[in-house]
């Protein structure tokens, strides 16, 4: 007794499966051990896409690097190491664009950004924007500062100075017409100097007004 084909045949053999599908079914071969069989499916299988034609409808393997695709040339999943991008399944996503290793796409970088790890997280940004923390920027936020040769945002550094000396001694000038009248300094050192935008250091030196100690007469010989 002939055994019957498998659901949605025409035609079949015992050793090769189906060989001839009814309309609006895909015939596809599939493995069976080391051998091929036919089989009739309404939709292809993943990593296979359908082309339909008046005699005979069949699934076809998508391109290597897609995982599965709508046609012969447009790849809608990539696999591992590829990532998908206008129906291509590429080994770099383009500058503007992250390679999203979850979705195995090419997702759009934060505004501003021209290279970024994930659509939060920029490395590079475009031109006159400024970097900062994985973000671009156009003006530094507050406590940061534009470095323009690197077009980073760097801390702000103020002025730090020490603490004041001592009074000098109290020197007369020549252009002091007053009789014992001179002036004394005192200074202190810059600890840090500030960065472009910082505070900058207050006055390191003072000046204010003394009077010179009367030189003491030597003692007259006898």
């Amino acid at each position: 007794m002939t055994r019957p084909c498998p659901a949605g045949c025409v035609t079949c053999s015992a050793l090769n499966g189906c060989l001839s599908c009814k309309p609006r079914l895909f015939f596809h071969l599939e493995l069976d051990g080391m051998r091929q069989r036919g089989t009739c499916l309404s939709s292809c299988p993943r990593g296979h896409y359908g082309m339909r034609s008046p005699h005979i409808s069949t699934c076809t393997r998508c391109k290597e690097d897609c995982a599965s695709c709508f046609s012969e040339n447009f790849c809608t999943h990539c696999h591992p190491g590829h990532f998908l991008f206008q129906g291509k399944c590429e080994n770099n996503c383009p500058n503007g664009l992250t390679a999203n290793a979850a979705l195995r796409e090419c997702t759009e970088c934060s505004t501003g950004c021209e290279m970024c790890v994930r659509r939060n997280m920029c490395v590079r940004c475009k031109a006159d924007l400024y970097f900062h923390q994985g973000q671009c920027h156009l003006t530094c936020p507050m406590g940061f500062e534009p470095d323009v040769q690197l077009l980073q945002c760097i801390p702000q550094v103020h002025c730090e100075v020490g603490e004041w000396t001592d009074w000098g001694p109290c020197i007369r000038r020549r252009s002091m017409r007053t009789y014992r009248r001179g002036e004394e300094m005192r200074t202190r050192k810059v600890l840090r100097s500030p960065s472009v935008y910082g505070d900058p250091c207050p006055h390191v030196s003072e000046i204010k007004k003394c009077v010179t100690k009367k030189k003491s007469k030597s003692p007259s010989r006898l």
